[in-house]
């Protein structure tokens, strides 16, 4: 499997990816196994506080979805959100990270 590190550096010399993608990919990346953050966070971490659909948009064109970890961001009212593999990947991958589903509404 493809390191994050080479993951981020094959994205940013991709000219298919805007700089907004970019930033987007990067602060994922801060996101901890076994925590979840949700699309609002992101966007604000990037300067871009109410971009969140254009978050979720980003996310989806992940070409790394596990290794650049966009299964860690949920929605802010506690639903799981989208995942480019499907929700129930997404729910088995933040399960297996140790994210408690409970306190999210999924």
């Amino acid at each position: 499997m493809i390191k994050q590190r080479e993951a981020l550096s094959n994205i940013s010399r991709n000219k298919n990816f805007t700089a907004f993608e970019k930033k987007v990919y990067r602060a994922i990346c801060e996101i901890p196994p076994g925590e979840a953050r949700s699309y609002k966070w992101v966007a604000r971490r990037i300067g871009r506080g109410r971009a969140y659909r254009a978050v979720g948009k980003a996310l989806n064109k992940n070409p790394y979805p596990v290794t650049i970890p966009c299964h860690r961001v949920v929605k802010s009212d506690g639903g799981i959100g989208g995942y480019s593999r499907g929700a129930k990947l997404k729910r088995r991958l933040l399960k297996r990270e140790g994210v408690d589903l409970r306190v999210l509404r999924v």
